[in-house]
């Protein structure tokens, strides 16, 4: 049987490091001027803990505006069929009203491309 001495994932998932920080923090505080966390040089637990409970608040925000994001983009695509299908038939009409000045169209707001549509070469049968 192989000896191992494990192997201590942390996880990618932002919600997880910081459910891992807050209880390796809790730990920390507990054991007071007995955490082994003490012999760290470079970071600082005392600097470092207190923010994990405001980085929760702003994932937690974060994710409600996302839940609100997506909603207002379900909203806005149920309104904005309608407005495309409008849009295409109003171009449709003006381009028609205007079949001799396509270009007046423009003054509705409309783009007018006026260059020759180029062939698209056919690609060869194999």
């Amino acid at each position: 049987m192989a000896n191992t001495k494990g192997r201590i994932a942390i996880s990618q998932n932002p919600p997880e490091i910081l459910d891992l920080a807050a209880k390796v923090y809790s730990k920390h505080q507990a054991e007071g001027e007995n955490s082994q966390l003490k012999a760290l040089k470079d970071q600082d637990w005392s600097k470092v803990g207190p923010t994990i409970a405001t980085a929760k608040e702003k994932h937690q925000l974060a994710e409600n505006l996302k839940g609100q994001m997506e909603a207002a983009y379900r909203e806005r695509d149920l309104l904005l069929g309608p407005i495309d299908d409008i849009l295409k038939s109003s171009r449709n009409l003006l381009k028609a009203v205007n079949s001799k000045n396509p270009k007046r169209l423009a003054e509705w707001g409309f783009a007018v491309d006026d260059t020759v549509a180029s062939k698209t070469p056919a690609t060869p049968k194999m």
